[in-house]
């Protein structure tokens, strides 16, 4: 089969652009209104999309005077509402192994794959906000290389406890008046340097075996992190060449680790603006900067990079002196890394880095077919396999690009024209796997070690 673009969209809020939720259209209690996420997972799915993408924070971040925080809900209980009213698409909410216990979201994501039929994947995040660390009673944080080596333990933990029911360990059998073989469900016994689980899992195996793991680090760490575990990786990325660079990267440690590369999906963020024609686009991106006024992109993008608004003029190039130092604890090495490769020419000012998303990832601005242009170009270059889009409002900006920019991949060949299969697996074209118990010898008279 010839290869295809993945497809995610990531909930933002009300919208990518912070104007959006007292724009027409926008919806200003989205934050907590179940059916406005219900409404974006069924246009999701009507554009045969892989996956919702969930990302989370566990503090009230922003000022909340003058917009929504992005993050609300929790994502996992967002899951489970969006799944029953839906049927194909999938979900991949985000869980930190820095504040959650692997047995926990074990269960919570062989839970969410029981409930939605197999279509849950787990975005594993580290966390770097401080003061989110607070509200778990952490006065600072671990050092990135800590939380990394966490989530590590943590994933090889998750993993074992979703293997530890063996498929054929449910009997349910009245007749026999057996409901599980013993012998087939196994304990864990993991003694680390971070966590101590005895296990099993106190559920049977879910219908994905695995739920797919996706990750999105862009530090060294962060990059190892996900070539040896990761079936999908998100990332921010502006230009074609650095995009390429990170997806060779990539690929190449998967190799070393003995794992198929192509078994891994490379995702830039992408943050499309579409219009009838280029004009008609750029016509709305100047109509939702408007909402935010001048003074408002600015201190939005000078917040980005914690500098002072009054060093920045709009309409001159953003001083790379500025730049605060990339690589530290707390920073995001992808974002950091993604941003300096368009600041360091000097050749763009502020407005126009607004313009192409340098504050977060990065913004197209045009008809259907220049949006297309666009994924193409950078899927048959190989600096994706696919794109973690964020519209600029929803759910109109999401239907816009599944009535208009949809069409014309399939049309070029590279999206799918229906699902494939019923899982997030199959979307994403991995092999469901076997229990790695499944050949463990069986103790006397219960649960195999």
């Amino acid at each position: 089969m010839a290869r295809q673009l993945h497809i995610n969209v990531n909930i933002i809020g009300s919208g990518a652009h912070p104007a959006a939720w007292r724009s027409p259209g926008g919806r200003p209690r989205a934050l907590t209104d179940i059916d406005y996420y219900r409404a974006i997972a069924r246009e999701a799915e009507r554009g045969l999309l892989d996956a919702i993408f969930l990302s989370d924070g566990v503090l009230l971040k922003g000022n909340v005077r003058s917009g929504p925080p992005i993050h609300g809900i929790d994502p996992t209980i967002l899951v489970t509402a969006m799944a029953l009213a839906t049927e194909r698409v999938g979900f991949v909410p985000s869980v930190s192994t820095t504040f959650d216990n692997p047995y926990h979201i074990a269960r919570i994501f062989s839970s969410l794959d029981h409930v939605s039929g197999g279509r849950v994947g787990w975005n594993v995040v580290t966390t770097r906000d401080v003061d989110g660390g607070r509200n778990y009673g952490l006065a600072e944080l671990p050092s990135r290389n800590d939380r990394y080596a966490r989530a590590a333990e943590s994933i090889d933990i998750v993993t074992k406890l979703w293997d530890s029911w063996e498929d054929e360990a449910l009997i349910a059998d009245p007749s026999s008046r057996v409901w599980a073989d013993t012998g087939r469900i196994h304990r864990i016994d993991h003694e680390g340097e971070h966590f101590s689980v005895r296990g099993p899992l106190q559920l049977p195996r879910s219908p994905q075996g695995r739920p797919p793991l996706l990750q999105a680090g862009g530090s060294a760490a962060g990059r190892d992190l996900a070539a040896r575990y990761a079936d999908a990786v998100f990332t921010a990325q502006h230009l074609l060449g650095s995009a390429q660079a990170f997806y060779a990267d990539v690929k190449s440690r998967a190799r070393a680790y003995g794992r198929d590369p192509d078994a891994i999906s490379i995702l830039p963020g992408l943050n499309p603006v579409i219009g009838g024609t280029e004009a008609e686009a750029r016509r709305r991106q100047r109509e939702f900067d408007e909402r935010i006024g001048d003074e408002g992109l600015l201190a939005g993008f000078a917040g980005r990079f914690g500098v002072d608004p009054g060093e920045l003029h709009l309409d001159k190039p953003f001083p790379a002196h500025l730049l605060p130092p990339t690589g530290d604890t707390y920073g995001s090495t992808g974002f950091d890394d993604a941003a300096r490769s368009l600041i360091g020419s000097g050749e763009l000012t502020v407005r126009e880095l607004i313009a192409r998303g340098i504050a977060a990832h990065r913004v197209v601005v045009g008809a259907p077919e220049q949006i297309a242009d666009t994924i193409e170009e950078w899927f048959v270059q190989r600096g994706a396999d696919g794109f973690n889009i964020q519209c600029d409002i929803y759910p109109g900006g999401l239907t816009d690009f599944v009535d208009q920019v949809i069409p014309e991949l399939q049309r070029r060949g590279i999206f799918r024209t229906e699902y494939e299969g019923t899982t997030l697996r199959s979307h994403y074209g991995l092999a469901r796997p076997a229990s790695r118990y499944a050949a463990a010898p069986a103790l006397a008279g219960g649960v195999r070690q």
